[in-house]
């Protein structure tokens, strides 16, 4: 039985939407399970973009099951669209896979050493395991399969007969052009989002033909490219005459049982919509300017296909700290497999959850990431604490967006069983060079009285933290501790500065823990001044304090900066600091 939809007043954008959706559902289809998609072109590495394509529905659609209503979330992949050029940058690929351009993605070979069948199959691997590792619930349907066994050829027919209809609404935006772009980004990365669109976004219409317009371009019977020009059509015995002008090849075939093509896209997707009784379906803001698909969609849907265009938030692009758009034609594009090596499922179901569909946002791989955990973390804390918690109780859109994350209506998703924060994690497996035995002598020693007593507790944030430290972090970067004693630098130290080294080696073993340390890191320039080691910093103690810390990073790792002081202390190890430090 189905739940009453809650109130919106006062929760979050994806309640707002399942709201609308629901009522939009009941006015429709009443009684049949609701229908929400996504749809996917494996052109290439299907990217952090690409995500909130899936993200933004896969939490509507969520929230609607945990109403109690049956959801369907479709995935359609577009593995029949044309392959379009070769991407930059993806193993095992070179510039001979330019002469499958035209073919669709299930006709083109597989980069080279991959175990799958076709490109597009290798390219939605990967996507699939990130999916499941998010734990969205998906109905996958593959447009090659629709396209090749019959599905469409009623709508395929049906357009054909409509093809006048359909080219005058097409003619009424051919020559409409988006206005220009208000950003509050800086130019250069506002410019690059709205100078490339999405490769559907761009696909011809099926204009242009001497022979008058055609919905359907026939791939090719000789060299399986869509390269084709329709030259007649007849309605009453559906015979297709085409000439294929990539290699000359010329046939009549009868659409009635030809399945070797599909609808250009402006026409494909409204169709589908009808088809499918879609509901709710998402699209970037390259498909959401005056003429572009979904625009164009709405009115062919409604008066070609009698059916309804679905809610369709536009959604803002998703970024890379430090890097323009985002595109699968480019390479090096971070994809969610990526992001799922450095961060934990959760955090990044939280950065899709968080934000507005029409906001933009930016995934960090660089340092950000460990300010994003902090954030995370502290948000973890009070949802389980409540209003009882130090900084107050949670805002319900921040409390809905963490119930977003951590679960699905299906259940939790897997969790560290001990969250140990993000950063102290990446400086320990990057002094120790991730060696399971130092890694574990050292997080035992961040809480003696609640030591971790196996990795695993720690796991999987630990692999992420590794991960990160070991793939974006530049050699240069990382943290090597002194082998041996600065003996130049001990040497020239000053009376004054050789105590401060003392002091801090007499209060290692009283001080040995992750809170003991950083009170005694912190408490010796106190104590050098004369203050009580709780004594609140004043502005000329904080300079002193920096100068003894640099100092400290010299001895230690050769540079004026590092890991957090206690976390590198806890990881070179007592003995060995006293080594260093010794004066």
């Amino acid at each position: 039985m189905p739940i009453v939809a809650q109130s919106s007043t006062e929760t979050d954008w994806v309640s707002r939407f399942a709201d609308d959706v629901i009522a939009e559902s009941e006015r429709r289809a009443p009684g049949k399970p609701v229908v929400v998609a996504s749809g996917l072109s494996p052109s290439g590495p299907i990217h952090l973009g690409n995500l909130r394509e899936v993200m933004t529905p896969h939490l509507v659609a969520d929230e609607v099951r945990r109403r109690g209503y049956e959801v369907r979330h479709l995935i359609s992949w577009d593995d029949y669209d044309r392959y379009r050029k070769v991407p930059a940058g993806v193993e095992g690929v070179d510039d001979s896979w330019a002469e499958h351009i035209g073919k669709p993605l299930t006709s083109v070979p597989a980069p080279a050493g991959s175990p799958h069948p076709n490109w597009a199959e290798h390219f939605k691997a990967a996507m699939v395991e990130s999916l499941a590792a998010l734990g969205v619930e998906y109905d996958p349907i593959s447009q090659t399969r629709q396209y090749t066994t019959g599905a469409y050829r009623e709508q395929i027919l049906h357009a054909m007969r409509r093809r006048a209809q359909i080219d005058g609404i097409l003619a009424q935006y051919r020559t409409k052009k988006a206005p220009a772009k208000k950003s509050q980004k800086p130019a250069d990365e506002a410019e690059l989002e709205a100078a490339e669109g999405s490769g559907a976004a761009g696909e011809d219409d099926g204009s242009g033909g001497s022979a008058g317009y055609f919905p359907y371009k026939p791939y090719c019977g000789q060299c399986e490219k869509d390269l084709t020009t329709v030259s007649s059509y007849n309605d009453d015995t559906t015979e297709l005459t085409y000439v294929c002008t990539a290699c000359g090849f010329g046939e009549t075939v009868r659409l009635s049982e030809f399945n070797r093509g599909k609808l250009v896209w402006k026409v494909d997707w409204p169709m589908r919509w009808a088809y499918e009784g879609v509901i709710f379906e998402p699209s970037g803001v390259d498909h959401s300017s005056p003429g572009s698909s979904f625009v164009v969609g709405g009115q062919i849907v409604r008066e070609v296909f009698d059916g309804v265009q679905p809610i369709g938030p536009m959604y803002a692009f998703v970024g890379i700290s430090g890097m323009a758009k985002m595109s699968s034609s480019r390479g090096g594009v971070p994809t969610p497999a990526d992001a799922l090596k450095i961060m934990e499922a959760p955090l990044l179901r939280w950065l899709y959850a968080r934000r507005k569909p029409n906001q933009s946002f930016k995934i960090a791989f660089d340092q950000e990431i460990q300010r994003l955990y902090d954030e995370w973390d502290k948000l973890e804390a009070k949802v389980a604490g409540g209003a009882s918690q130090a900084g107050g109780s949670v805002l319900p859109a921040d409390a809905a967006a963490h119930s977003r994350a951590v679960r699905t209506a299906a259940g939790e998703l897997p969790k560290t069983p001990r969250p140990l924060p993000y950063r102290t994690l990446a400086s320990v497996v990057d002094i120790t060079a991730g060696h399971d035995e130092q890694t574990l002598r050292i997080l035992s020693d961040l809480d003696p009285a609640n030591p971790l007593t196996s990795l695993d507790e720690a796991r999987p944030r630990l692999d992420c933290a590794e991960n990160w430290i070991t793939t974006q972090v530049s050699a240069e970067a990382r943290t090597i501790v002194r082998t041996e004693p600065d003996a130049e630098l001990l040497a020239s130290l000053d009376d004054e500065a050789r105590e401060s080294l003392r002091l801090l080696l007499d209060g290692l073993d009283t001080h040995w823990s992750l809170d003991g340390l950083t009170t005694l890191v912190y408490g010796v320039p106190k104590v050098m001044a004369g203050l009580d080691p709780d004594a609140k910093p004043t502005p000329e103690l904080k300079v002193a304090q920096r100068s003894f810390f640099a100092l400290l990073y010299r001895l230690l790792v050769s540079r004026d900066t590092g890991p957090r002081l206690p976390t590198l202390l806890l990881a070179v190890g007592a003995d060995r600091v006293r080594k260093l430090l010794a004066v």
